[in-house]
C-alpha cells in the first residue's frame, strides 16, 4: 500500500478502497478520482469550487513528477480563475486565503506548497513576487499586455481618444465601472499604461502627488 504523507485512515480507504484501484504514486490513478458525493465547499461564495478541492491528496505536494506536474496545473488554472472572478491581484502566502485551506476536509496547504503553486505562475508570467522572500505574490490573470490591449478598447469605446484622465479616474470612476479596469491595481494599470506610452499611445504627467497623476491619450 502507497499512502502519502498527510494522508489519513479514511483517506487511505478512499485511495486504496471502493473510490480507487490504483497506487497514489501512480499519476493516473492519482488524477482518476472520483468525486465525494457530499456537495460540501461546491462554491465560495459565488464561485463554484472544482472537484478535486474536496480531495484531500490534492492538498499535499506529490512527490512523483507526473502526478506533481497534473496537480501543479490544476492548482494554477484553479488560483487564475479564482482571482479572475473576485478581482483578487495580490495574494500573501501567511495571510489567511480561501483556496488554501478546506476546514470540511481539515486540510490546509503548507507554505511550501503555497510557494511551489505560485512560482509555476511566476514561471509562466502570470504571477511575479513582490518580494525577496516569496511572501506576496502579484497575480497577472492577465498579462500586462492584455491589460494594455483592454485599457486601449476602453479609450476606443468611449470616445477617449484624445482625452486626458487621471489614473484615479481610469481605476475607480464612473467611466470605468463595468469593465475588467475597475478596481485594477494600481501596479498592474501603471505598467500597462507605460507600456502604451513606450509605444506612443499615450503620454503620463505627474501632478502634486501621486494621485494626481495624469494619462494624455493619443490613439
Amino acid at each position: 500500500m502507497y499512502i502519502h504523507a498527510n494522508t489519513t485512515h479514511a483517506d487511505a480507504r478512499t485511495l486504496t478502497g471502493r473510490r480507487r484501484s490504483h497506487c497514489p504514486n501512480c499519476a493516473q490513478g492519482f488524477f482518476s478520482f472520483k468525486s465525494r458525493s457530499t456537495k460540501e465547499m461546491q462554491k465560495q461564495g459565488d464561485f463554484k469550487l472544482p472537484q478535486f478541492f474536496n480531495y484531500p491528496p490534492y492538498f499535499t505536494l506529490q512527490p512523483v513528477r507526473d502526478t506533481r506536474e497534473k496537480q501543479v496545473q490544476l492548482w494554477k488554472e484553479f488560483i487564475l480563475d479564482y482571482c479572475r472572478t473576485q478581482k483578487i491581484f495580490v495574494i500573501e502566502l501567511e495571510e489567511e486565503f480561501p483556496l488554501f485551506s478546506n476546514h470540511l476536509i481539515e486540510r490546509s496547504l503548507s507554505n511550501e506548497a503555497r510557494e511551489a503553486f505560485l512560482s509555476a505562475l511566476v514561471s509562466e508570467g502570470r504571477a511575479e513576487w513582490l518580494d525577496r522572500g516569496h511572501r506576496k505574490c502579484l497575480i497577472l490573470w492577465h498579462r500586462i499586455q492584455d491589460w494594455a490591449d483592454i485599457l486601449l478598447h476602453f479609450v476606443r469605446d468611449n470616445g477617449f481618444e484624445d482625452s486626458v484622465m487621471t489614473v484615479e479616474e481610469i481605476r475607480t470612476g464612473v467611466e470605468s465601472r463595468g469593465t475588467e479596469l475597475h478596481g485594477i491595481d494600481r501596479t498592474i494599470l501603471m505598467r500597462a499604461l507605460k507600456l502604451l506610452e513606450n509605444k506612443g499611445k499615450l503620454a503620463i504627467f505627474k501632478g502634486t502627488s501621486a494621485d494626481d497623476e495624469g494619462v494624455k491619450f493619443s490613439v
